[in-house]
Protein backbone atom coordinates (compact mmCIF):
# COMPACT_ATOMS: atom_id res chain seq x y z
CA UNK A 1 0.00 0.00 0.00
CA UNK A 2 1.46 3.35 -1.04
CA UNK A 3 2.09 6.12 1.43
CA UNK A 4 -0.43 9.00 1.45
CA UNK A 5 0.64 12.02 -0.58
CA UNK A 6 2.31 14.81 1.33
CA UNK A 7 -0.15 17.16 -0.33
CA UNK A 8 -2.85 15.77 1.93
CA UNK A 9 -0.74 15.46 5.09
CA UNK A 10 -2.10 17.23 8.13
CA UNK A 11 -0.18 20.39 9.05
CA UNK A 12 1.91 20.06 12.17
CA UNK A 13 0.16 21.44 15.22
CA UNK A 14 1.79 24.20 17.19
CA UNK A 15 3.15 23.10 20.58
CA UNK A 16 0.90 24.05 23.53
CA UNK A 17 3.51 26.51 24.79
CA UNK A 18 3.34 28.41 21.46
CA UNK A 19 -0.45 28.68 21.62
CA UNK A 20 -0.33 29.72 25.27
CA UNK A 21 2.30 32.36 24.48
CA UNK A 22 0.18 33.77 21.64
CA UNK A 23 -2.93 33.97 23.83
CA UNK A 24 -0.95 35.64 26.62
CA UNK A 25 0.54 38.12 24.16
CA UNK A 26 -2.91 39.06 22.84
CA UNK A 27 -4.19 39.40 26.42
CA UNK A 28 -1.26 41.70 27.24
CA UNK A 29 -2.02 43.88 24.22
CA UNK A 30 -5.57 44.29 25.59
CA UNK A 31 -4.23 45.07 29.08
CA UNK A 32 -1.71 47.61 27.83
CA UNK A 33 -4.16 49.22 25.42
CA UNK A 34 -6.80 49.63 28.14
CA UNK A 35 -4.19 50.84 30.62
CA UNK A 36 -3.91 54.25 28.95
CA UNK A 37 -7.52 55.05 29.88
CA UNK A 38 -7.06 53.55 33.36
CA UNK A 39 -4.03 55.77 33.94
CA UNK A 40 -5.87 58.87 32.73
CA UNK A 41 -8.58 58.26 35.35
CA UNK A 42 -6.01 57.61 38.10
CA UNK A 43 -3.95 60.70 37.20
CA UNK A 44 -7.08 62.87 37.29
CA UNK A 45 -7.74 61.67 40.85
CA UNK A 46 -4.20 61.53 42.31
CA UNK A 47 -2.29 63.82 40.01
CA UNK A 48 0.70 62.46 38.07
CA UNK A 49 3.04 63.20 41.00
CA UNK A 50 0.80 61.39 43.47
CA UNK A 51 0.65 58.37 41.19
CA UNK A 52 4.44 58.29 40.81
CA UNK A 53 4.82 58.46 44.60
CA UNK A 54 2.48 55.47 45.08
CA UNK A 55 3.97 53.55 42.15
CA UNK A 56 7.52 53.74 43.47
CA UNK A 57 6.54 52.66 46.93
CA UNK A 58 4.99 49.54 45.36
CA UNK A 59 7.54 48.74 42.65
CA UNK A 60 10.54 48.09 44.95
CA UNK A 61 8.44 45.62 46.95
CA UNK A 62 7.59 43.78 43.72
CA UNK A 63 11.27 43.77 42.70
CA UNK A 64 12.39 42.35 46.06
CA UNK A 65 9.70 39.63 45.94
CA UNK A 66 10.76 38.72 42.40
CA UNK A 67 14.43 38.43 43.40
CA UNK A 68 13.50 36.41 46.47
CA UNK A 69 11.32 34.06 44.42
CA UNK A 70 14.08 33.57 41.82
CA UNK A 71 17.22 33.49 44.00
CA UNK A 72 16.10 33.19 47.62
CA UNK A 73 18.47 35.15 49.88
CA UNK A 74 21.46 34.72 47.53
CA UNK A 75 20.99 37.51 45.02
CA UNK A 76 23.43 37.77 42.09
CA UNK A 77 26.59 39.76 42.87
CA UNK A 78 27.70 42.30 40.29
CA UNK A 79 30.95 44.14 39.70
CA UNK A 80 31.12 47.76 40.84
CA UNK A 81 31.17 49.00 37.25
CA UNK A 82 27.98 47.03 36.56
CA UNK A 83 26.31 48.47 39.65
CA UNK A 84 26.98 51.97 38.31
CA UNK A 85 25.60 50.90 34.93
CA UNK A 86 22.44 49.60 36.66
CA UNK A 87 22.12 52.87 38.58
CA UNK A 88 22.20 54.76 35.28
CA UNK A 89 19.61 52.35 33.88
CA UNK A 90 17.38 53.00 36.90
CA UNK A 91 17.55 56.76 36.37
CA UNK A 92 17.02 56.46 32.62
CA UNK A 93 14.23 53.90 32.69
CA UNK A 94 12.30 54.98 35.78
CA UNK A 95 13.04 58.59 36.70
CA UNK A 96 13.22 59.85 33.10
CA UNK A 97 11.14 57.43 31.03
CA UNK A 98 8.34 56.56 33.47
CA UNK A 99 8.29 60.08 34.94
CA UNK A 100 7.92 61.70 31.53
CA UNK A 101 5.39 59.09 30.35
CA UNK A 102 3.22 59.77 33.39
CA UNK A 103 3.09 63.53 32.82
CA UNK A 104 2.82 63.10 29.04
CA UNK A 105 -0.23 60.83 29.31
CA UNK A 106 -1.80 63.24 31.81
CA UNK A 107 -1.40 66.18 29.41
CA UNK A 108 -2.30 64.26 26.24
CA UNK A 109 -5.04 61.77 25.36
CA UNK A 110 -5.08 57.99 25.71
CA UNK A 111 -5.04 57.33 21.95
CA UNK A 112 -2.31 59.89 21.24
CA UNK A 113 -0.19 58.50 24.08
CA UNK A 114 -0.39 54.94 22.78
CA UNK A 115 0.52 56.00 19.24
CA UNK A 116 3.48 58.21 20.24
CA UNK A 117 4.91 55.50 22.50
CA UNK A 118 4.61 53.01 19.63
CA UNK A 119 7.44 54.98 17.97
CA UNK A 120 9.87 53.32 20.39
CA UNK A 121 11.28 50.86 17.79
CA UNK A 122 12.20 53.79 15.51
CA UNK A 123 14.28 55.44 18.25
CA UNK A 124 15.85 52.08 19.14
CA UNK A 125 16.86 51.56 15.52
CA UNK A 126 18.41 55.03 15.30
CA UNK A 127 20.34 54.53 18.54
CA UNK A 128 21.63 51.13 17.39
CA UNK A 129 22.79 52.78 14.16
CA UNK A 130 24.51 55.59 16.06
CA UNK A 131 26.25 53.08 18.34
CA UNK A 132 27.46 51.14 15.31
CA UNK A 133 25.50 47.98 16.14
CA UNK A 134 23.29 48.07 13.04
CA UNK A 135 23.33 49.64 9.58
CA UNK A 136 20.12 51.23 8.29
CA UNK A 137 18.72 49.80 5.07
CA UNK A 138 16.86 51.92 2.55
CA UNK A 139 13.58 50.39 3.68
CA UNK A 140 14.32 51.32 7.29
CA UNK A 141 15.23 54.89 6.38
CA UNK A 142 11.99 55.11 4.40
CA UNK A 143 10.09 53.71 7.39
CA UNK A 144 11.52 56.37 9.72
CA UNK A 145 10.50 59.09 7.24
CA UNK A 146 6.99 57.67 6.82
CA UNK A 147 6.52 57.40 10.60
CA UNK A 148 7.56 61.04 11.07
CA UNK A 149 5.12 62.15 8.36
CA UNK A 150 2.38 60.11 10.01
CA UNK A 151 3.01 61.76 13.39
CA UNK A 152 2.81 65.21 11.81
CA UNK A 153 -0.51 64.29 10.16
CA UNK A 154 -1.80 62.81 13.42
CA UNK A 155 -0.88 65.91 15.46
CA UNK A 156 -1.93 68.44 12.81
CA UNK A 157 -5.38 69.07 14.32
CA UNK A 158 -3.87 69.90 17.73
CA UNK A 159 -1.24 72.19 16.20
CA UNK A 160 -3.73 74.00 13.94
CA UNK A 161 -6.17 74.52 16.84
CA UNK A 162 -3.32 75.64 19.15
CA UNK A 163 -4.03 72.98 21.75
CA UNK A 164 -0.65 73.60 23.30
CA UNK A 165 -1.03 71.48 26.46
CA UNK A 166 -2.04 68.39 24.48
CA UNK A 167 0.73 69.09 21.96
CA UNK A 168 3.32 69.53 24.71
CA UNK A 169 2.12 66.25 26.23
CA UNK A 170 2.80 64.48 22.92
CA UNK A 171 6.25 66.10 22.74
CA UNK A 172 7.02 64.88 26.27
CA UNK A 173 5.92 61.38 25.23
CA UNK A 174 8.26 61.51 22.24
CA UNK A 175 11.17 62.29 24.56
CA UNK A 176 10.01 59.52 26.91
CA UNK A 177 9.95 57.02 24.02
CA UNK A 178 13.52 58.03 23.17
CA UNK A 179 14.62 57.46 26.77
CA UNK A 180 13.06 54.00 26.77
CA UNK A 181 14.91 53.14 23.58
CA UNK A 182 18.14 54.37 25.17
CA UNK A 183 17.35 52.17 28.19
CA UNK A 184 16.76 49.18 25.89
CA UNK A 185 20.07 49.62 24.09
CA UNK A 186 22.05 50.28 27.29
CA UNK A 187 20.49 47.27 29.06
CA UNK A 188 21.31 44.82 26.26
CA UNK A 189 24.85 43.81 27.39
CA UNK A 190 23.77 43.53 31.04
CA UNK A 191 20.77 41.36 30.14
CA UNK A 192 23.01 39.09 28.06
CA UNK A 193 25.28 38.56 31.09
CA UNK A 194 22.77 38.41 33.96
CA UNK A 195 19.31 37.84 32.49
CA UNK A 196 16.27 40.10 32.16
CA UNK A 197 14.82 39.43 35.63
CA UNK A 198 17.98 40.48 37.48
CA UNK A 199 18.51 43.60 35.39
CA UNK A 200 14.85 44.68 35.61
CA UNK A 201 14.69 44.15 39.38
CA UNK A 202 18.00 45.85 40.17
CA UNK A 203 17.23 48.80 37.86
CA UNK A 204 13.84 49.17 39.56
CA UNK A 205 15.48 49.28 42.99
CA UNK A 206 18.06 51.80 41.76
CA UNK A 207 15.50 54.09 40.13
CA UNK A 208 12.82 54.03 42.83
CA UNK A 209 14.45 56.18 45.52
CA UNK A 210 15.00 59.32 43.39
CA UNK A 211 11.44 59.10 42.02
CA UNK A 212 9.98 58.80 45.53
CA UNK A 213 12.04 61.75 46.77
CA UNK A 214 11.06 63.98 43.85
CA UNK A 215 7.38 63.02 44.00
CA UNK A 216 7.17 63.22 47.81
CA UNK A 217 5.69 66.78 47.89
CA UNK A 218 2.94 65.74 45.46
CA UNK A 219 2.33 62.51 47.36
CA UNK A 220 1.89 64.37 50.65
CA UNK A 221 -0.83 66.59 49.17
CA UNK A 222 -3.05 63.58 48.38
CA UNK A 223 -5.65 62.64 51.00
CA UNK A 224 -4.98 58.92 50.71
CA UNK A 225 -7.72 57.99 53.17
CA UNK A 226 -10.30 59.57 50.86
CA UNK A 227 -9.10 57.87 47.66
CA UNK A 228 -11.99 55.77 46.23
CA UNK A 229 -11.65 52.01 45.95
CA UNK A 230 -11.89 52.26 42.15
CA UNK A 231 -8.84 54.56 42.03
CA UNK A 232 -6.87 52.23 44.32
CA UNK A 233 -7.84 49.33 42.03
CA UNK A 234 -6.77 51.31 38.96
CA UNK A 235 -3.45 52.19 40.59
CA UNK A 236 -2.69 48.57 41.51
CA UNK A 237 -3.77 47.46 38.06
CA UNK A 238 -1.47 49.98 36.35
CA UNK A 239 1.53 49.29 38.60
CA UNK A 240 1.40 45.56 39.35
CA UNK A 241 -0.63 43.97 36.54
CA UNK A 242 0.19 46.16 33.56
CA UNK A 243 3.72 47.31 34.37
CA UNK A 244 5.42 44.71 36.55
CA UNK A 245 3.69 41.41 35.74
CA UNK A 246 3.09 42.54 32.18
CA UNK A 247 6.76 42.95 31.34
CA UNK A 248 7.68 39.65 33.01
CA UNK A 249 5.05 37.84 30.92
CA UNK A 250 6.12 39.69 27.77
CA UNK A 251 9.70 38.55 28.33
CA UNK A 252 8.50 34.93 28.57
CA UNK A 253 6.39 35.32 25.43
CA UNK A 254 9.40 36.67 23.51
CA UNK A 255 11.51 33.75 24.73
CA UNK A 256 8.92 31.19 23.57
CA UNK A 257 7.75 32.75 20.29
CA UNK A 258 10.81 34.80 19.38
CA UNK A 259 10.99 38.59 19.15
CA UNK A 260 10.39 38.65 15.38
CA UNK A 261 7.04 36.83 15.72
CA UNK A 262 5.91 38.72 18.81
CA UNK A 263 6.92 42.33 18.15
CA UNK A 264 4.29 43.00 15.43
CA UNK A 265 1.54 42.39 17.99
CA UNK A 266 2.53 45.68 19.65
CA UNK A 267 0.96 47.48 16.68
CA UNK A 268 -2.44 46.29 17.89
CA UNK A 269 -2.02 48.39 21.05
CA UNK A 270 -2.96 51.84 19.63
CA UNK A 271 -6.21 50.54 18.04
CA UNK A 272 -7.11 48.87 21.36
CA UNK A 273 -6.28 52.07 23.26
CA UNK A 274 -8.36 54.10 20.81
CA UNK A 275 -11.38 51.83 21.10
CA UNK A 276 -11.24 51.75 24.91
CA UNK A 277 -10.80 55.54 25.09
CA UNK A 278 -13.73 56.05 22.70
CA UNK A 279 -15.98 53.71 24.71
CA UNK A 280 -14.91 54.63 28.25
CA UNK A 281 -13.81 58.26 27.97
CA UNK A 282 -15.70 59.61 24.99
CA UNK A 283 -12.63 60.41 22.87
CA UNK A 284 -13.49 61.24 19.27
CA UNK A 285 -11.33 60.86 16.17
CA UNK A 286 -11.34 62.62 12.82
CA UNK A 287 -10.45 60.86 9.58
CA UNK A 288 -7.23 62.88 9.47
CA UNK A 289 -6.25 61.59 12.90
CA UNK A 290 -7.07 57.98 11.99
CA UNK A 291 -5.19 58.31 8.71
CA UNK A 292 -2.17 59.78 10.48
CA UNK A 293 -2.21 56.91 12.98
CA UNK A 294 -2.31 54.34 10.15
CA UNK A 295 0.59 56.03 8.33
CA UNK A 296 2.62 56.22 11.55
CA UNK A 297 2.16 52.53 12.40
CA UNK A 298 2.97 51.54 8.81
CA UNK A 299 6.19 53.57 8.99
CA UNK A 300 7.18 52.05 12.32
CA UNK A 301 6.54 48.53 10.98
CA UNK A 302 8.60 49.25 7.85
CA UNK A 303 11.44 50.72 9.93
CA UNK A 304 11.50 47.75 12.28
CA UNK A 305 11.16 44.94 9.76
CA UNK A 306 12.42 46.47 6.50
CA UNK A 307 15.41 44.58 5.11
CA UNK A 308 15.95 46.08 1.66
CA UNK A 309 19.55 47.27 1.01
Amino acid sequence: MSKPSVLFARPAREPPSQRAALLLALALVLVWGANFSVQKAVFNALGPGGFLFARYLIMPVCAVLLLWQRYGTHWPRLARSELWALARLGLMGHLLHVGLVTYGIHWSTAFSSSLILALGPVFTLLLLRRAGYERLTRAQVAGVAVACIGVLIFLSDKLLRARWQASSGDLVLLVAAAFFSAYTVAAKPLIERHGGVTVMAYATLAGSLPVVLLSLPAGLTVDWSAVPIAIWAGTLWAVIVSAFIGWIVWGWVNAVRGVARTAPLIYLMPPVAGLVAWFAMGESYTWIKLGGAAVTLAGVALAQFGRLK
